[in-house]
């Protein structure tokens, strides 16, 4: 039973009305596989916190863990801060995505959690969540799903990192916000980076400059272009070097290096995963599959 206090806190939070029932991006959530009345048990511990500001922190390394964050609209990114008093960005976090896993095992939050624009939480307190769980088997499964998502991506930034140069690091990067773009039910082709080209490079060990050449050198062959903070992914209607484009695409492999063509082609063949995941979400809505 949820204590009648957190209820009436709940209330005077002041958050918005909306409820897990009505979220769009409840399939990306924790509220993915429950019925209507575990729904409604989870609906109950969750607060809706008023707009969190461009520059503004849901928590600092070091505090103690009470909430988990679900972030219902905008973008948060996670850091921590080296020995060296340098900023590392650990991860970008888009709606959807759950901040402060990180801290259940030490139960203190060993990095910072910082909005890049004005964004939407739901806090979630965590030891109310805990208990839940444990009578809620649906809600300890999607639980461990999103931890082990968590845990996937975190693998897969370790190879990003260690093995991929730095061609296509961005590209892996651009591909991975498209697709979790996608997802969300947004454009995988057309979107707007809402971290700076510092924070891109922090997150991909390049340097600011490299990101500029590197997203200079993808709009002259013709993978994307940037207008600021907007990325458009073009469609590439046919092979390079085929066609009455040939001799032009031979000049431009003169110019540009081998390493981009095969950027190029892993971007492509990658946004045309995210551009059908897309389609099958808007026909999943369409059909209501």
């Amino acid at each position: 039973m949820i204590p009648e206090k957190r209820v009436i806190r709940r209330i005077q939070s002041g958050g918005c009305a909306i409820h897990c029932q009505d979220c769009s991006i409840s399939q990306l959530c924790i509220p993915f596989t429950l019925n209507a009345h575990e729904l409604d048990q989870l609906d109950n511990i969750i607060e809706r916190k008023k707009p969190i500001q461009k520059g503004q922190t849901l928590f600092k390394a070091g505090d103690e863990l009470k909430s988990l964050y679900a972030i219902r609209s905008g973008t948060i990114k996670s850091y921590t801060i080296t020995e060296q008093g340098d900023e590392q960005i650990t991860g970008f976090h888009l709606a959807g995505d759950l901040v402060g896993f990180d801290a259940i095992g030490g139960l203190k939050h060993p990095s910072f959690a910082q909005a890049l624009e004005t964004a939407m939480v739901c806090e979630i307190p965590f030891e109310t969540l805990d208990d839940l769980s444990g009578k809620m088997p649906n809600l300890r499964q999607q639980i461990m799903r999103l931890m082990s998502g968590e845990i996937k991506g975190d693998q897969d930034m370790i190879l990003l990192l260690s093995k991929k140069n730095a061609e296509e690091r961005l590209a892996a990067f651009v591909y991975n916000l498209s697709r979790r773009f996608a997802e969300r039910g947004f454009s995988p082709r057309e979107f707007r980076l809402t971290m700076t080209r510092g924070d891109i490079g922090n997150y991909l060990g390049l340097t600011v400059e490299t990101i500029s050449r590197l997203l200079g050198r993808f709009q002259k062959s013709e993978i994307l272009s940037v207008k600021g903070k907007y990325i458009t992914i073009e469609k590439r209607r046919r092979p390079v070097g085929v066609g009455r484009h040939a001799s032009h695409q031979r000049d431009r492999k003169r110019l540009i290096p081998c390493r981009v063509n095969n950027s190029a082609e892993l971007l492509t063949r990658l946004i045309s995963a995210a551009v059908l995941i897309f389609n099958v979400g808007l026909l999943c809505k369409l059909t209501d599959c």
